[in-house]
């Protein structure tokens, strides 16, 4: 990078740098890696400046090594350690049986396995709601146990002193807004959230966890006006998932993206790959095989 010496800005002979914004906006700081341009890891400021410079960047589920380095190097921004896990991963129903010491191997080996991406591990639901030290506590661990990079917690401003109580402990702390699967019986089920008059409630939470400081802000099953509203009144970037495309990124579960969960699926996902029927053909055919003696082969043999 060329140096300007001269602290006036008159001429040295040299060409002065660009500034550190315009270096980004011209190569992309979200820029997956490439042989020719290795990529950095990403950091909670990256996520920021993208939105600043105009970026978009994805986020997936992850629960174990393999995901997590197979969409690390497709160039997947952020892996969400979610406790959506309690229900493709353990089997329950809802999200809300998974605890601490079950999510936090998972994040392990999302962390271990991802060389880029920004590891989000979620707070599972009674681990933070009792007070800001026992959300502080627990994201502590998260961070030392999980080796998380972050971790995102479900509610609106009444947990403004918690995020500030967990930022100020030294917890990346990213926000989730609108419908917040931990609060199901709560809400009444599975509802869009943020209709009419309601769009003034989540502005009003996003922006006090923004200034409580939280990086980013997830909002799940907003309206898309609302979310946009809700993005164009804070400075940190949004998330969404069934929130339109006005926020800076998206995020989906990875067993719906890519054709793994059967069943029906939610409104706002797409499936990009169907790997159950993959999988089902080929644990049918090595059935086969093995049932006819057809495997092992010779080839296989030692």
């Amino acid at each position: 990078m060329a140096t300007n010496n001269n602290p006036e800005g008159g001429t040295s002979g040299e060409v002065p740098a660009p500034s550190r914004a315009e270096e980004l906006s011209s190569s992309g700081v979200l820029s997956p890696a490439t042989p020719g341009r290795p990529g950095g890891k990403i950091r909670t400021h990256h996520l920021q400046l993208a939105k600043r410079n105009g970026e978009r960047f994805a986020m997936l589920t992850a629960y174990e090594q393999y995901s997590a380095e197979i969409f690390d190097q497709a160039g997947i921004e952020v892996l969400l350690v979610g406790d959506s896990a309690s229900n493709n991963v353990f089997g329950n129903e809802n999200s809300l049986p998974v605890t601490v010491d079950e999510l936090l191997p998972l994040s392990r080996a999302v962390a271990r396995a991802a060389k880029r991406a920004l590891v989000v591990a979620d707070l599972p639901f009674g681990s933070y709601e009792v007070s800001a030290a026992q959300a502080v506590a627990t994201g502590v661990r998260f961070l030392k146990e999980g080796l998380a990079h972050a971790v995102k917690i479900e509610g609106g401003s009444f947990f403004t002193e918690t995020v500030r109580a967990m930022v100020q402990a030294g917890i990346p702390v990213m926000a989730h807004i609108g419908f917040t699967p931990q609060s199901e019986h709560a809400l009444g089920g599975y509802r869009v959230q943020g209709r009419g008059d309601d769009a003034d409630r989540l502005i009003q939470d996003a922006v006090a966890l923004a200034e409580a400081g939280a990086f980013c802000v997830l909002m799940e099953m907003v309206p898309a006006e609302a979310a946009a509203a809700v993005d164009a009144a804070i400075s940190v970037p949004t998330v969404g998932i069934g929130a339109g495309n006005g926020t800076t990124g998206q995020v989906l579960v990875w067993p719906d993206m890519a054709g793994l969960r059967g069943g029906r699926m939610a409104r706002f996902v797409k499936q990009y790959a169907d790997i159950r029927t993959a999988l089902s053909d080929a644990a049918k055919a090595y059935g086969d095989e093995v049932r006819s003696g057809q495997f092992p082969g010779p080839e296989h043999t030692f």
